[in-house]
């Protein structure tokens, strides 16, 4: 049979066929009105799809050169900071934050868990000036409690500021950064939105806006204050990667055009989508008799981390779905290589998709004679089916 890749990947993820169309004809110079008006038009949709009334910024990098924006605007050296961290993207956090010069206490949570309220309370101290956390790890499959985080900052009367690495939260997981009192969303182009890496985007608060006047670490590209003028003008401070706005412009009006045009129900949509997929997916995996890497209660809807039965390395399933199928899932990443492997359900996935990968993975599965209790062809695709019609009643 032929074979077709499919990405199942959390980022880059599957393109919006709208989205590559607008790349293609995006054939427009940055410092024009024809611009002014794409870019004007795209932060203000991001305001909707983020869910805030604050400013969002734009920047021609990845997610990580936001993160980094975040750290250099908002501390200053010596600044004592709390990050959060149970995965990968969380030691990211910890990384950055020192090279700015921060003293960094951290509240770590074993790969696979996330930490505890009571946990970051004891973490906190009257000096600390901010908390960096992610909204979903995407390396171990695990959601943390931001809502919960948010409410206990503002119990404990901190001044510290909460900034959020959402670039696979947003779009996957219900979010309200002014509701629970956010400073800072970020996001990410090949994330939930559908289109290449290469943009991020940040929502910032007043609150974190005034703190940017009483820091210095240095910052040139990543002057967010200079962004800001440049943004009220319709324009970035340097020349953006026009083409991926225009593919975020079509990707933003598609997500409006599931609810009649309405943006912000699009974003609800697109998340509830994300939670299907990713409900399905769980119970076929654990139909199988596959475990779930994350814990019940606080799994992520961006990607499923599902481990291999024991004394098989995970690479076995990638490699396997990779060859037969086409069909590209992510192994675990630096120490978690060869104990996990993850199925993605972020942006554009549907029913469809998900029903090919469930189908796939018994397919592999039953060719290696994975040592599973409950081993058939069905077993998952049931499951998961049981699942889809629950939610679609």
């Amino acid at each position: 049979m032929i074979r077709k890749t499919r990405l199942f990947t959390p980022g880059p993820t599957p393109l919006l066929p709208a989205a590559q169309f607008a790349m293609a004809a995006a054939d427009i110079h940055h410092r024009t009105a024809e611009f002014r008006a794409l870019f004007t038009r795209v932060l203000s949709q991001l305001k909707d799809f983020v869910g805030t009334k604050n400013d969002v910024l734009v920047l021609s990098s990845s997610g990580t050169g936001a993160m980094e924006a975040a750290v250099s605007n908002l501390t200053s050296p010596g600044d004592r900071v709390l990050v959060l961290t149970a995965g990968k993207f969380g030691e990211r956090w910890s990384g950055i934050t020192k090279a700015f010069g921060c003293e960094v206490d951290v509240v770590s949570a074993p790969y696979g868990s996330t930490f505890t309220l009571e946990a970051v309370k004891a973490g906190l101290k009257l000096e600390t000036r901010a908390v960096f956390v992610q909204a979903t790890e995407s390396s171990t499959g695990v959601r943390h409690d931001i809502e919960g985080i948010a409410k206990l900052l503002k119990s404990e009367h901190s001044e510290a500021l909460l900034i959020v690495d959402a670039i696979t939260g947003l779009g996957t997981t219900p979010l309200d950064m002014d509701g629970w009192g956010v400073d800072v969303f970020i996001g990410g182009s090949q994330k939930a939105v559908m289109i290449p890496p290469g943009l991020s985007y940040l929502a910032v608060s007043q609150r974190a806006w005034d703190r940017m006047e009483a820091t210095y670490n240095p910052r040139y590209y990543f002057d967010l204050r200079k962004e800001r003028k440049n943004a009220a003008k319709g324009e970035s401070a340097y020349t953006p990667s026009v083409a991926l706005i225009a593919a975020l412009g079509a990707a933003l009006d598609y997500i409006a055009g599931q609810a009649e045009g309405d943006l912000v129900e699009g974003r609800k949509k697109l998340v509830d989508n994300a939670e299907t997929c990713a409900a399905m997916t769980r119970a076929a995996a654990t139909a199988l008799g596959l475990k779930l890497f994350a814990p019940v209660g606080f799994e992520a809807a961006a990607a499923t981390a599902i481990v291999p039965p024991t004394g098989v390395d995970s690479g076995i399933i990638v490699k396997g779905l990779r060859s037969k199928f086409a069909a590209i899932v992510t192994d675990g990443q630096g120490e978690m290589k060869g104990s996990l492997f993850r199925i993605a359900h972020i942006g554009f996935f549907d029913y469809m998709d998900t029903i090919a990968i469930i189908g796939a993975l018994e397919q592999v599965a039953i060719a290696a004679n994975l040592p599973l209790p409950n081993l058939a062809f069905g077993t998952g695709l049931i499951a998961a089916q049981k699942v889809y019609a629950e939610r679609n009643k």
